[in-house]
């Protein structure tokens, strides 16, 4: 572990925190390093603060704190960076963009409007970023948390994702709301995760270019995870499926995992220091590879970093970065 890591204290701060992956990921960090301190930044105040003693409990680390974020707000993002600023806690050392949802009952809403999945999965989390990094250390980390599903290649049980415009994310089409949603649902979610990875490359290229610091950024996929609560929404049959017989692929399957062992290389992204150099790239666990064909499609990627900019009103002030 490089010094800077091993030797000070730092804040890492994990969304959706409080379950499944990003729970995982909160263990073994605060486990392996005992001046880590970790922020769970979730929805749901109750349900942190429950997991927030469970993780003390279980790492004997009593640096896990919780602090509230909506991810369907961007006053809640906005108001959980001033609070996270003015909290007195060590800097800032990384994020981990993990928290998101999959809606395949209906249409969703966040409250400024957007499609929640794209709202919560994207637009949400490109504000937090943005608005952390004048916050980060010099050679601080971020994660985005993605998924297979963005891939057609994979063929996975999800729709593939189909990107026309951020615009058209946010605002879907009229017609589109009375189509199929449980296919409808499902590309929302892998075009979000293909949006991860968009703004996974677009961010770590203007770090590089636009400023000073070190901060490296990287998309990661879990793989499939029986368990975690994603097929909540889905129809009885699709439930049955994710939650047993996915358990027994686990044995037999590649890319099919628990969630202690997704966690556990989700936070070696983070705190491993044979990813210190390593920025703009796609991860399936802790292997480099490369992501779908679609994803190094650089129109859509400055589409949705033009179109993210304007929907979240991100101003000067806000980010390191230049906005156009």
């Amino acid at each position: 572990m490089p010094a800077e890591t091993n030797s000070s204290k730092k804040t890492i701060i994990i969304t959706g925190g409080n379950s499944g992956l990003g729970y995982a990921c909160a263990r073994n960090m605060a486990k392996a390093h005992k001046n880590i301190h970790v922020i769970l930044a979730c929805r749901h105040a109750a349900k942190a603060n429950k997991a927030v003693h469970s993780l003390i409990k279980a790492t004997n680390n009593n640096n896990i704190t919780s602090l509230e974020l909506d991810l369907s707000s961007l006053e809640s993002v906005r108001d959980f960076v001033t609070r996270f600023s003015s909290s007195g806690f060590p800097p800032l050392y990384a994020l981990v963009c993990n928290a998101g949802l999959i809606m395949i009952d209906k249409t969703r809403y966040t409250k400024d409007g957007f499609e929640s999945t794209f709202g919560v999965n994207h637009l949400g989390h490109f504000l937090l970023a943005n608005m952390l990094l004048e916050k980060m250390t010099h050679s601080g980390r971020i994660v985005f948390v993605s998924s297979g599903t963005h891939d057609p290649a994979n063929k996975t049980i999800v729709a593939v994702p189909v990107y026309e415009s951020a615009r058209l994310l946010a605002y879907p089409k009229k017609m589109g709301q009375n189509k199929n949603m449980l296919t409808v649902g499902q590309r929302r979610y892998s075009t979000s995760k293909l949006c991860n990875i968009y703004c996974t490359y677009e961010l770590a290229e203007r770090i590089q270019q636009q400023t000073d610091k070190n901060i490296t950024v990287n998309a990661f996929d879990p793989g499939q995870m029986p368990g975690t609560g994603f097929s909540r929404t889905f129809p009885l049959f699709m439930r049955f499926f994710t939650k047993y017989i996915n358990y027994i692929s686990v044995l037999f399957r590649p890319n099919v995992n628990t969630p202690n062992k997704s966690g556990k290389a989700l936070a070696s992204l983070i705190i491993n220091p044979e990813f210190n150099e390593i920025t703009g790239k796609y991860f399936e666990g802790t292997r480099e590879i490369r992501s779908s064909e679609l994803s190094y499609n650089r129109e859509n990627r400055k589409n949705l970093w033009k179109t993210s900019v304007e929907l979240s009103k991100l101003n000067k002030t806000e980010t390191l970065l230049n906005l156009d």
